[in-house]
């Protein structure tokens, strides 16, 4: 090794060992690198700009960045790694790393830092960034400054390890990374250092081979027997809530609950629709609230639903079985019903399901006595839980014409909420879309009144905050690389306006439609007194967003009526191009009175409350 000083060593050390970290994270799977500008962050960002397999993708905004990464990862299914200089930089990430450690995307925060020495003593930009994300991460690793004393082999185990909890849990992993100054210098030749890694350098392998337990197709025996007990479910009469899940699984989902019987109820994260929309409204009446409760078993597959009130039914309703399927660990039933809870892909637990792959996977004992499944009948012809909640489907009925009849006559939240499905299922639409919906008002308007088509729906129901709604549409789409249609709040899109940036230069077409009715429509239904309502919780702004579409050279449109509106959505969805061939973002902004939503949610829940349809 060539003789330096210690000065000298220090900027190649710290890009090396920057080097080391971004290539052994390419190693697990990480092939997104999110980054902000920072000078002390210099060695991560030009190491991952070093590597072919990376692709770089940057915001002037940490906390904008965050909730891109945190959209890529929804979309990729896979690890996104965030570069942050040192100092606020690192806390602007906290609101993306709540929502990741909810839902568990996962997102590896490599966080440049100041050296230890230069902590708690009055220097610049430092700040104590050790555990600042605190239980929202699923793992941190604190790393030294970059050292010579330190072996390379040190480095690359630390790595991998906090990646094996990472694919075990699932949320943000934290790697707090020191770099003492110079950050900026020449080349050393460091091969004496590296020697010990020789063979991993030469090759494409992670540096520990770290095997994690395999998930089965099938449920254990005791698992077979605490699920069936002594009366098989497929005689029972069931309820099936789908919560957030793909929207492929919707479909398995969707066939299983048909060969048994039962209704099922689609939450709009999970993309689509059944014979049973509209529950949000309906369930307000008497009459359907008892019809649903002749459901013995309910199956729910995801979990963080949207609406509260099918979640107030569950929690008030004595189940005879409560199964929760879900891929996360964790307690995911707020209302801690004495459920069974499976941890476990959607296809391989309804895999499990049938009744000849179970048979299959019993021990000796169990496979030579069928009375456990002597009552289990054929599967495509169950007994009394068959077509039990068709009666509900009349109340869906009746909530739908009930909304076309009085509701759309004008452009309001309720009449496109209602209409929305129209957009993804125009004839002219030829191109794939996605949709991403704000949270507030606008997700429980579709919950309660759209019948969606097929179609990839993300968002951010974890926390459920409205920052950050527009940098995670962005990274959402940047993953899908297909068009999309993007919904929000007036409140929600100033709180992340500069996120609009990330539209500015789409490769595919994008339609953002922000609802503005002057402040937080949502806190309309409120009991507290009108003037309070206005001035602390409403809090109306008095802002258009005709300029920030200009500042971001976005395309803009305020349509006037329903018509208008949905045909921009339309045409802005098609993949046509400007007359210098780039691909255009539309902003459409849609005015509605302040309290019209609430006003007519009243008028018509008091109609569903008192109707007689089933």
């Amino acid at each position: 090794m060539i003789n330096h000083s210690i000065a000298e060593m220090q900027a190649p050390l710290n890009r090396l060992w920057a080097d080391l970290i971004l290539e052994e994270l390419s190693r697990l799977g990480v092939r997104h690198v999110c980054v902000a500008p920072g000078s002390r962050s210099t060695p991560l960002i030009l190491a991952a700009d070093g590597k072919d397999n990376l692709t770089l993708h940057s915001h002037f905004d940490e906390r904008g960045l965050g909730f891109y990464a945190l959209g890529l990862a929804k979309s990729l299914q896979a690890p996104v790694a965030v570069v942050v200089t040192s100092g606020t930089a690192v806390a602007n990430l906290l609101p993306a790393v709540v929502e990741s450690g909810l839902t568990k995307e996962k997102l590896v925060l490599l966080t440049a830092d100041r050296p230890v020495e230069q902590i708690n003593c009055g220097a610049n930009q430092a700040i104590q960034q050790a555990g600042l994300f605190s239980s929202h991460v699923c793992h941190e690793l604190l790393l030294p400054s970059p050292s010579l004393a330190i072996t390379p082999q040190w480095l690359l185990s630390k790595i991998d390890q906090s990646i094996a909890v990472q694919q075990q849990v699932g949320g943000s992993v934290h790697i707090n990374c020191p770099y003492p100054e110079p950050l900026y210098g020449g080349e050393v030749d460091f091969s004496e250092y590296l020697v010990g890694i020789t063979k991993w350098q030469h090759s494409s392998n992670t540096y520990l081979s770290i095997n994690t337990p395999v998930k089965t197709h099938a449920l254990d025996a005791t698992a077979l027997t605490a699920l069936y007990g002594a009366m098989p479910v497929v005689n029972k009469k069931g309820l099936v809530v789908i919560g957030a899940i793909a929207t492929a699984e919707m479909q398995a989902i969707k066939a299983w609950a048909e060969m048994l019987g039962w209704p099922v109820l689609v939450d709009p994260q999970a993309g689509g629709s059944s014979a049973w929309p509209h529950y949000d409204v309906w369930l307000q009446n008497a009459a359907c609230r008892e019809k649903l409760a002749e459901a013995e078993v309910l199956v729910q597959f995801g979990a963080r639903l949207v609406s509260k009130r099918l979640g107030q039914f569950i929690a008030q309703h004595d189940w005879q079985d409560y199964w929760l399927i879900a891929e996360q660990a964790g307690q995911l039933d707020p209302y801690h019903h004495a459920c069974k809870q499976f941890i476990s892909p959607v296809s391989q637990w309804l895999a499990s399901f049938s009744r000849g792959e179970l048979n299959l996977q019993l021990d000796d004992t169990l496979a030579t006595d069928s009375s456990m499944f002597s009552d289990v009948g054929d599967l495509n012809h169950p007994t009394s839980g068959y077509k039990w909640g068709q009666a509900l489907t009349q109340a869906s009925s009746y909530v739908r014409q009930l909304v076309e009849t009085n509701y759309i006559d004008s452009l309001t939240e309720v009449s496109f909420a209602a209409t929305l499905d129209t957009c993804l299922t125009m004839p002219p639409l030829t191109t794939p879309t996605s949709l991403f919906i704000g949270n507030s008002l606008i997700v429980r308007l579709l919950d309660m009144f759209v019948e969606l088509p097929d179609v990839p729906v993300f968002s951010n129901r974890g926390a459920s905050g409205i920052d950050g709604l527009v940098a995670t549409a962005a990274g959402v789409q940047a993953g899908q690389e297909q068009g999309m249609i993007c919904l929000l709040g007036d409140t929600s899109l100033l709180y992340d306006l500069n996120s609009l940036a990330l539209f500015s230069k789409p490769k595919h077409p994008c339609v953002i439609v922000v609802l503005n009715n002057d402040g937080g429509a949502i806190f309309d239904m409120l009991p507290v007194v009108e003037q309070q309502k206005e001035l602390l919780y409403r809090m109306p702004h008095g802002f258009g967003f005709k300029h920030a579409a200009g500042m971001f050279d976005l395309d803009y449109i305020q349509p006037k009526t329903l018509a208008e509106a949905l045909s921009a959505i339309d045409h802005g969805l098609q993949p046509m191009r400007d007359e210098t061939g780039k691909v255009r973002t539309l902003l459409i902004e849609i005015e509605t009175p302040a309290g019209k939503a609430a006003e007519q949610l009243k008028s018509l829940f008091s109609e569903v409350k008192d109707a007689c349809f089933i």
